[in-house]
């Protein structure tokens, strides 16, 4: 019964191919942008999580205060400054740091052979390595002993890595960072673009004490930054707040001075961010809903219409004993195919268009969660029923007499 009805509802709507593909157009922009969404907001939260990630898990980036001089105050990072004892102090009273080690950045020219390349070098120690996760994909990491004689050796990033030496293998070649010559012992695994955007893998890095004595010729005691890994994810917080206290003796600050020195949390800004993407996407889906109503009263309409160029042709069934919920079935079947019809357009050209739109988005992948295409199906046939019941139960009681003598 309900097959039989299924091939009518085909062939009445095959009758007016275009007004059905009109009245369906509706039904399939709404699904196709609710799926593009979808997926182009699923694939976002994955890159953003990919990307906090490849900075290093559990990790706290701690960097001086401002400072305050004759009334001004200056901008991040101009305080006080922070030493490499404050580093060996965290290791040491704070039970919830696993890793620490200081970060100092300069950008420069690196030479190799006839080819040159301006990048950032940063200093930093072996556990810098271990916080970020970050092994060589050839050669070495430095050792602590290098970095306490600020020997003269390098890592270099992927892009560093190809712009000077190309295919060739760099390990054991020698480089000039500004005029400093250096060895390569190692090419760092590629890391891809941050969270900001920036190339993780167009850097070169040395023992924090060579870049510091050798290269930008200042105190081996002061470090710019220092990066720091918790025991674990859940122990975050735990760990910035024995980081604070402990920076705090160190500055010998009083309970009610503020600090002068910022610590950054990444999972901050991770959460920051997917709230971002999480909003965009909610507002596309609510464009995406109202498209959905506009096909479902354009569904509406076009069957109130159907009813009434099929009057007669209803009033016939009625007289010759189809009851009233034959007709109702009729109609109802007709409205449902008519917007499942667009929904399964609408999931093909959303599909298409995230993979196409996802080719033009450097390392957005495109993933259809499969709740999601039930979710559009499912709202194909909510939309067919709820928008088609008023007409088929318009036709259902159309008086037969009444029906026959319509022209």
């Amino acid at each position: 019964m309900w097959l039989m009805a299924v091939r009518l509802a085909l062939r009445a709507l095959s009758r007016n191919r275009l007004r059905s593909a009109l009245t369906a157009l509706g039904v399939i922009i709404g699904v196709a942008a609710l799926i593009i969404t979808v997926a182009l907001g699923e694939g976002a939260r994955r890159l953003i999580e990919q990307q906090i990630a490849s900075l290093g898990s559990s990790m706290l980036i701690v960097i001086p205060g401002a400072s305050t001089t004759g009334g001004f105050v200056g901008g991040a990072g101009s305080g006080r400054p922070l030493l490499r004892e404050d580093v060996d102090e965290i290791l040491r009273l704070a039970p919830a740091v696993r890793y620490a080690a200081p970060v100092d950045r300069t950008v420069a020219q690196v030479v190799s052979a006839n080819l040159n390349w301006s990048c950032q070098v940063l200093g930093t120690t072996p556990d810098y390595f271990l916080i970020r996760d970050w092994a060589p994909a050839r050669g070495r990491l430095f050792t602590a002993s290098e970095n306490e004689t600020a020997a003269k050796v390098c890592l270099l990033g992927q892009t560093v890595a190809h712009n000077l030496f190309g295919s060739a293998d760099p390990v054991g070649e020698m480089v000039r960072i500004k005029q400093m010559p250096c060895e390569v012992i190692g090419v760092l695994a590629p890391k891809g673009q941050s969270a900001m955007g920036t190339d993780q893998d167009d850097v070169v890095i040395v023992p924090a004490l060579t870049l510091r004595t050798r290269l930008l010729n200042q105190s081996r005691q002061h470090v710019g930054t220092i990066v720091i890994a918790a025991t674990s994810e859940q122990d975050l917080p735990l760990a910035e707040q024995q980081v604070v206290q402990v920076l705090r003796m160190r500055h010998k600050l009083a309970d009610d001075q503020d600090n002068d020195f910022t610590i950054r949390n990444l999972s901050e800004l991770m959460q920051t961010q997917q709230r971002v993407v999480q909003t965009n996407a909610t507002m596309l889906r609510n464009v995406a809903a109202v498209s959905l109503l506009v096909g479902g009263i354009g569904i509406m309409n076009i069957m109130l219409v159907s009813v009434t160029e099929r009057t007669r042709e209803i009033g016939v069934r009625l007289a010759i004993g189809a009851r009233e919920r034959d007709i109702l079935r009729q109609f109802l079947v007709e409205a449902v195919v008519l917007s499942v019809s667009g929904g399964l357009l609408g999931l093909a050209l959303g599909t298409g268009g995230a993979h196409l739109l996802s080719s033009f988005l450097d390392g957005l992948s495109v993933e259809i969660p499969a709740f999601w295409v039930l979710m559009a199906l499912g709202i194909s046939i909510a939309i067919g029923v709820s928008f088609g019941f008023y007409p088929a139960r318009r036709a259902a009681r159309l008086d037969p007499i009444e029906a026959l003598r319509h022209e």
